[in-house]
């Protein structure tokens, strides 16, 4: 049984105008996802041991300054529900971006057989994950594909409310043009809502078809206090 607020927030949405951000942007935000209950219990979690997999020390790879912890199955029923509700919405984009960019590839219309997919790869590891920083955390640019099987889409929910709870620490995203110099783009969501984006690239149309722009995702240094995000990408990882 899934959850029925989550399932009323989803079908609350303006579907055709959040495909219409992506398309044109790369990116949407759907507000209040979350409640500020749940951000708190997700939160709170990030100090239990037996919900995760893998902790990363961000510094000791050069990945930028704080802490993130994959979570291991199974999944806390919240962030199982919006992984699993979610997709459906997010694969006809994704299939029309391929579509578009004439790349040979359909997504399933279930996560299920997404992860399936995933796991004929030998890629069988949870990949969401929440990030913790602190003053002076920040995040560099990069992609997260964890193996040859990936979703073009994932999602970040952010947990605390900025210039309350913390300052700096904006969301980047920059776009690659080809032969163009590369666009940042910044963004500050509330405490609660989901932002959704392009894993690494999505398709522009120009005068002679569709073209692919490349696109990372970051976090710009946090001033002061404490942020967190939950991410949820929808395929599974090798390691």
């Amino acid at each position: 049984m899934r959850n029925p607020e989550l399932t009323t927030k989803l079908e609350s949405i303006d579907w055709s105008a959040f495909s219409e951000s992506m398309h044109e942007k790369g990116y949407a935000i759907i507000p209040n996802m979350l409640t500020a209950t749940q951000c708190e219990e997700l939160k709170n979690a990030y100090e239990n041991p037996d919900l995760y997999r893998k902790t990363v020390v961000m510094e000791r790879y050069r990945f930028g300054l704080g802490e993130y912890k994959y979570f291991k199955y199974p999944l806390p029923s919240i962030i199982s529900d919006i992984r699993t509700l979610i997709y459906p919405k997010l694969a006809p984009i994704a299939n029309l971006w391929f579509k578009v960019l004439k790349i040979d590839i359909e997504f399933s219309t279930t996560h299920k057989e997404m992860l399936e997919k995933c796991h004929e790869n030998n890629q069988f590891k949870p990949t969401v994950l929440i990030l913790k920083y602190g003053k002076g955390g920040h995040n560099t640019l990069h992609q997260d594909l964890y193996g040859d099987v990936f979703f073009p889409i994932q999602t970040v929910m952010f947990l605390n409310q900025p210039d309350e709870d913390y300052t700096g620490g904006e969301f980047v995203l920059t776009q690659q043009t080809p032969r163009a110099q590369s666009k940042a783009i910044v963004l500050k969501p509330n405490k609660g809502d989901m932002l959704v984006f392009t894993t690494n690239f999505r398709p522009i149309k120009g005068s002679k078809g569709y073209y692919r722009v490349n696109m990372k995702h970051g976090v710009s240094e946090v001033q002061s206090g404490e942020r967190h995000t939950l991410g949820i990408i929808f395929h599974d990882a090798l390691t």
